[in-house]
């Protein structure tokens, strides 16, 4: 019985562990565009400043993206075809388990022994993490309107810088995976 014990708690830590690494991804574009039009991008310092983030992260993010974009074929330009802006969102996230399921003592009277059932003196667990929302929005740079923008939701860290970065180029890739729209590469 303890061994199930340990590997229904093993299983469930994993669950837990590789359902914070997936990155949830959205799109919207102006069916209108004509993205095979646009071949520069640059920063849009102006909506980039207002993103509520640390100037590291602003950096990582920026660098990522303008590796995805080089990728595919786009060339960074003081006269650009496309302005890029980030915004972010984040919050909170409190989880509470109260499972007292497991040993204790089930008698009473002195009548008693201890065994599997409910334990009633068990504290419930809490853990919190941090969800963020990475939004990048494309610009067509002419007529100053939104022609495409994507969204990436997912579990933030903060174990370590290498990690950190590792997950915001996660995150940028994942989006940037859907850009331009139709591409099938």
């Amino acid at each position: 019985m303890k061994k199930l014990l340990t590997i229904t708690s093993v299983l469930l830590l994993l669950i837990t562990v590789t359902s914070c690494t997936s990155v949830r991804v959205a799109t919207d574009y102006d069916k209108n565009a004509d993205f095979n039009s646009y071949k520069t991008f640059a920063f849009f310092k102006t909506g980039i400043d207002k993103a509520e983030i640390s100037d590291l992260d602003k950096r990582r993010i920026l660098r990522a993206i303008e590796s995805e974009l080089l990728a595919k074929g786009y060339t960074k330009s003081q006269n650009p075809d496309l302005l890029v802006s980030i915004f972010t969102k984040s919050k909170e996230r409190v989880d509470v388990f109260n499972n007292a399921w497991g040993i204790g003592n089930w008698g009473w009277g002195g009548l008693g022994g201890w065994g599997w059932g409910w334990g009633w003196n068990q504290q419930p667990a809490v853990s919190t993490s941090t969800e963020g929302v990475l939004f990048v929005d494309l610009i067509d740079a002419n007529k100053k309107e939104l022609v495409w923008q994507g969204s990436g939701t997912g579990y933030l860290t903060n174990r370590s810088v290498e990690k950190k970065e590792e997950r915001i180029k996660e995150f940028v890739s994942k989006i940037m995976e859907r850009y331009p729209p139709g591409d099938t590469k």
